[in-house]
C-alpha cells in the first residue's frame, strides 16, 4: 500500500528535535518579517527627513531652522545633530584653550550625535544578518536528522526499494527548503537596508561637516556666536516649556 507522503506525514512522524527545529525557524521567520516591515518604514521616513536639509539652510534664522528640523524629523537623525552642535557652541568653555578648544568641543558633540544617529539606522540589521546566515544551517540540521531517522526506519523494515527511500528523504528535505525560505528574504532585506543606510549616513556626515564649517569659524568670537547661542537658548527654552506642558 502506498503511503501519502508530504509535510503533514512528515510532521506526524517527527520527533522533538524536528519539531523544535520547525518552531525555531518559524520564530526566525516572524522576527525577520517584522524587522523587514519595520526597517522599510523607518528607511522611508529617514529619506523624507533628508529633504529637510533644504528647509534648514534656507530658513530665515537659526531658530527657525532648528524648529523646522525638530518638527518634522520623525527619525531623530538631523535635529539632534543640529541641536548638539548649537548646544556645544553655546557651552564653549573659557579655560584650557590648548586642550579643549571650541572647535574640539564642537567636533566631539557632532561625533557623539552622529554615532547615535548611526545606531538608530543600524538597529535590527544584526538580527537580519544573523537570521540570513544561520537559518539554512538550522534547516539543514532538520534535514540531516530527518534523513537519519528515515534510513533507520527503512533499515528496520529490510526494504531498500526506491519508493521506500525517496518518500522519507524527500520529506526530510522540506526542512532545508524551510530554512532557505527564512534566510533568503532576510539576506535580501539586509543588503537593501545596508545600502539605504549608507546613503543616509553620507547625507548626515555631510550635514555635520557643514555645521562644523558654519559654527567652527564663529566659535572663536563671542560676538559672532551671539545669534547661534541665542537661538540655541530659545530652542532649549521652548523644549522645556513643551515638556512641562506635556
Amino acid at each position: 500500500m502506498n503511503e501519502a507522503f508530504g509535510f503533514e506525514h512528515f510532521w506526524t512522524q517527527a520527533d522533538a528535535l524536528i519539531r523544535a527545529n520547525v518552531y525555531i525557524l518559524l520564530t526566525m521567520s516572524l522576527a525577520s518579517w517584522f524587522l523587514i516591515f519595520f526597517k522599510a518604514w523607518s528607511s522611508i521616513r529617514a529619506r523624507r527627513t533628508l529633504r529637510l536639509l533644504d528647509a534648514f539652510w534656507s530658513a530665515p534664522s537659526v531658530d527657525r531652522a532648528l524648529e523646522a528640523l525638530a518638527a518634522d524629523d520623525s527619525e531623530a537623525l538631523l535635529a539632534p545633530l543640529a541641536k548638539a552642535a548649537f548646544d556645544a557652541v553655546r557651552r564653549v568653555p573659557g579655560h584650557n584653550p590648548s586642550w579643549n578648544t571650541p572647535s574640539d568641543h564642537l567636533t566631539r558633540a557632532l561625533r557623539s550625535a552622529m554615532q547615535v544617529a548611526n545606531e538608530r539606522l543600524e538597529s535590527g540589521l544584526t538580527v537580519l544578518a544573523s537570521i540570513g546566515a544561520t537559518a539554512p544551517f538550522v534547516g539543514l540540521l532538520g534535514t540531516v536528522w530527518g534523513i537519519y531517522h528515515a534510513l533507520l526506519h527503512i533499515a528496520s523494515t529490510g526494504s531498500l526499494s526506491i519508493d521506500k527511500v525517496a518518500g522519507p528523504v524527500g520529506e526530510a528535505l522540506i526542512m532545508t527548503a524551510f530554512g532557505l525560505g527564512v534566510a533568503i528574504p532576510a539576506v535580501l532585506a539586509y543588503n537593501s537596508f545596508a545600502r539605504a543606510n549608507r546613503l543616509v549616513i553620507t547625507q548626515i556626515d555631510g550635514f555635520a561637516h557643514d555645521l562644523h564649517a558654519l559654527l567652527g569659524q564663529a566659535a572663536g568670537s563671542a560676538e559672532a556666536l551671539a545669534p547661534f547661542t541665542q537661538a540655541a537658548s530659545t530652542v532649549r527654552a521652548e523644549s522645556a516649556v513643551r515638556a512641562g506642558s506635556g
